[in-house]
């Protein structure tokens, strides 16, 4: 009676410190970079994410067969309220509004310079909207200088498509997502 007793005591003990830490990691926290890096002090968050989870479907069409839905993903959904660091593959304008096909990636401070290498993530690439109000930040090499300015979406997804799908691999963004799993902040990370 006593051993059982052990055992359940211990198993929520354990299951209480699990939930305690998936709920800190899960919150994010500032992201120091490199030292005086690339943000200049300004706090960045991102929260690892695991792609294996992520699932991408093609955004559903509207009953008219003209736009796409608005409704949020299953991964928009889940990432709603949260920062995330992701590459993106492509963007688009439509219905009013801007989208983004993302997937969860990696950043590591450079070892010799004061920028960022990215990880490509893995698995499909998820499409998100943007807020109308969204802001956008870039760094070189989509922005104009190594510290983030601030552009309006079109001219994002213009500077954005105009390169290659394989220098847009190795580019990093930290995003903020609404409670709804839109965005509403993009920030490049300069990358050099």
């Amino acid at each position: 009676m006593r051993v059982a007793h052990r055992r359940t005591t211990t198993v929520r003990c354990l299951t209480a410190l699990t939930l305690g830490l998936l709920a800190l990691t899960g919150c994010g926290g500032p992201d120091g970079g490199p030292a005086d890096g690339p943000d200049d002090g300004q706090a960045a968050t991102a929260t690892a994410t695991t792609p294996a989870s992520v699932t991408s479907a093609a955004p559903a069409p509207s009953p008219d067969r003209t736009a796409p839905s608005s409704a949020p993903s299953a991964t928009a959904a889940r990432w709603a309220g949260t920062k995330q660091f992701v590459q993106i593959d492509d963007a688009r304008t439509g219905d009013g509004r801007t989208y983004l096909s993302v997937r969860p990636a990696e950043k590591k401070p450079h070892p010799r310079f004061e920028a960022w290498m990215i990880v490509p993530g893995e698995g499909p690439y998820t499409e998100v909207s943007m807020t109308e109000d969204a802001q956008v930040l870039l760094s070189v090499p989509l922005g104009d200088a190594k510290h983030p300015a601030a552009y309006a979406q079109d001219e994002f997804v213009d500077r954005l498509t105009a390169r290659p799908s394989s220098d847009r691999a190795v580019l990093g963004y930290d995003l903020s997502f609404d409670g709804r799993g839109r965005v509403t902040r993009v920030q490049s990370l300069y990358t050099p």
